[in-house]
C-alpha cells in the first residue's frame, strides 16, 4: 500500500533544527503535520456544500539551556524557516527556565516502529461521496415519521505527522479517515425531533452501508417523538455506547500527568488504589490496527506503550510526557502529542473500557424503573471534585423494557461512586477513539421537568 510518508518533509525539519542551533539554540525539536480533507454535503437530494482543505504547518521547539520557546509557520519555504528559527531563539532567550523541559535523551527513544495499518491508499470521488449522502439520506428519510432532513455529508481525509529532533530522531507516519453522518427529523409542528448516525473508519472498506446508516438515522428521530418528562429520583441509569465514552474520557483527564503535577485531579492520591468496581479494566493501546488514535511513536519520539489503565479496578498508572515524568520523578509513557504551536501534553492513544458478559437486554432486565441516556448536554465531571451533572435524554425504563421516550433531563452523581457502581454490557465497538460499552450505574440522582 502507497504511504503518503515524504521524506523530503523531514530533511526539511533536520534543515530547520541545524539553522536553530546555528542560531544559538542547545537543544530543539520540530513537528510538521501535512494534511487533506475533502467534505461533501448533501440535502434533500441537492448540494448543500463542497469543501477541500489542504493544509501543512510546522511546529519549532527551542531550548536555550532549560529556556524553550515555540513557533509556528504554514509557510515552509527556506526564508521563513530561516527567520521562524531567529525568532524562536530570540524569544527563548528572553523567557524564564523551566526545570522539566527538554527532549528525550537518546535511550528513550524509539527504536522500532510497528505497522499498524492506519493509511488506506484507496481514492473515492466527489460523485461517489454525493452518492453515498443521499443514499443515507434517502433511507433515513424512507423511514415511517421522518418529515424533513438537516442533511448528509461524507468527509475523507489523510494526515501525515513528522517528527524530528537534535537527539537524532526523525520519523513519519501517516493516517487516513472516512465518515459518513445523517441527521433527520421526525414528526411536525411543535412535536418535532431529531436524531442522528455516523460512522467513522479509518479504512473506506470498513464504513458501514450507507442505508443502515440512514436507517438508524431515521428509527432513531422516530423512536424519540413524544417524549415524556421523568421522574426525580435515584434510580439506575444505562448509558448508550453512544455516550458512555465520556464516563471514561473523564478518568483520561484525571489521570493525564500534568492535572496529577498539578494536584488538580480527584485521583491525585488513588495509585495502586481500587477506583472502578473490581470487574473493570481500562486499556491504553497506541497499536490498535487500524485505529483511531494509533500511533508508532510519540510526540517526542518515544515508544508508546499498551498499558492497563484500570486492571480489577485498580489505578495502575497516569499518562505522562517528559516534562510531566520529570516533575513527579517518574518515566514518561509515551503519551505525549502536541500540534504546531503548542508544547506537547500527555493524551490517551485508543482508550477503552474492556466489554462485560451480558447483553444490554440482560443489563436492564431487572431494573423496575431507570433512564435508559442516549443523548447528553453540557460538560461532564469536575476534575477537581469529581461532580458530575450533565442534561440528557433518552427513554424511561419500565419493568426490564424500554417504556417511552422521555428528554430535558438532568443526571448528577460524583463519577467517583459512579465508577464503583458500574456494570458494562458485552457491545463494545471502536468508533470515537475513546470507547466503552453500554454502562449501567446504579443510584444515580435523575431529574425531571
Amino acid at each position: 500500500m502507497t504511504s503518503i510518508v515524504d521524506k523530503n518533509m523531514l530533511d526539511t525539519l533536520e534543515g530547520l533544527l541545524k539553522t536553530a542551533q546555528g542560531f544559538g539554540a542547545t537543544a530543539a525539536d520540530a513537528v510538521l503535520a501535512d494534511s487533506t480533507s475533502v467534505s461533501v454535503q448533501r440535502r434533500l437530494g441537492k448540494p448543500e456544500s463542497l469543501s477541500r482543505s489542504e493544509e501543512a504547518e510546522v511546529g519549532l521547539r527551542v531550548f536555550v539551556g532549560k529556556r524553550q520557546a515555540i513557533v509556528s509557520s504554514s509557510d515552509k519555504s527556506p526564508d521563513a524557516l530561516r527567520q521562524m528559527a531567529e525568532r524562536a531563539v530570540a524569544m527563548a532567550r528572553a523567557v524564564p527556565e523551566d526545570s522539566y523541559a527538554g527532549i528525550a535523551d537518546a535511550a528513550q527513544l524509539a527504536t522500532s516502529f510497528p505497522e499498524l495499518d492506519m493509511y488506506d491508499s484507496a481514492e473515492i470521488s466527489v460523485d461517489k461521496m454525493a452518492e453515498l449522502a443521499d443514499a443515507a439520506e434517502d433511507a433515513a428519510r424512507a423511514v415511517n415519521g421522518v418529515t424533513n432532513s438537516e442533511g448528509a455529508e461524507f468527509s475523507t481525509g489523510s494526515e501525515a505527522v513528522y517528527y524530528a529532533a537534535t537527539n537524532g530522531f526523525a520519523q513519519g507516519y501517516a493516517g487516513s479517515g472516512f465518515s459518513l453522518s445523517v441527521s433527520v427529523i421526525a414528526g411536525r409542528d411543535m412535536a418535532m425531533e431529531t436524531d442522528y448516525e455516523y460512522d467513522s473508519v479509518t479504512f473506506l472498506s470498513d464504513l458501514k452501508d450507507a442505508s443502515a446508516i440512514g436507517r438508524a438515522a431515521g428509527e432513531r428521530a422516530v423512536a424519540a417523538l413524544n417524549p415524556k418528562k421523568g421522574k426525580t429520583k435515584q434510580l439506575p441509569v444505562v448509558f448508550d455506547r453512544r455516550v458512555s465514552g465520556g464516563i471514561i474520557g473523564s478518568l483520561a483527564g484525571a489521570i493525564s500527568g500534568g492535572a496529577v503535577a498539578r494536584g488538580t485531579t480527584f485521583l491525585k492520591d488513588k495509585m495502586g488504589q481500587q477506583v472502578f468496581a473490581a470487574d473493570i479494566t481500562v486499556v491504553d493501546d497506541p497499536f490498535m490496527k487500524r485505529g483511531m488514535r494509533s500511533h508508532p511513536f510519540d510526540a517526542e519520539g518515544v515508544a508508546p506503550q499498551k498499558r492497563s489503565i484500570i486492571e480489577n479496578g485498580v489505578l495502575t498508572g497516569w499518562l505522562l510526557d517528559l516534562a510531566s515524568a520529570r516533575q513527579l520523578g517518574l518515566q514518561t509513557t509515551g503519551n505525549a502529542a502536541r500540534g504546531a504551536s503548542a508544547p506537547p501534553s500527555p493524551r490517551a492513544a485508543n482508550f477503552y473500557m474492556q466489554a462485560g458478559t451480558v447483553s444490554v437486554d440482560a443489563l436492564i432486565a431487572d431494573i423496575s424503573e431507570g433512564f435508559f441516556v442516549t443523548q447528553m448536554m453540557g460538560s461532564g465531571a469536575n476534575p477537581v471534585t469529581g461532580d458530575y451533572s450533565r442534561g440528557a435524554r433518552g427513554f424511561w425504563i419500565e419493568n426490564g423494557k424500554i417504556a417511552y421516550p422521555v428528554s430535558e433531563m438532568t443526571i448528577a452523581g460524583n463519577i467517583k461512586d459512579m465508577w464503583m457502581r458500574l456494570t458494562p454490557a458485552n457491545d463494545l465497538i471502536f468508533k470515537y477513539g475513546i470507547d466503552a460499552p453500554t454502562l449501567r450505574i446504579e443510584g444515580m440522582t435523575v431529574a425531571g421537568g
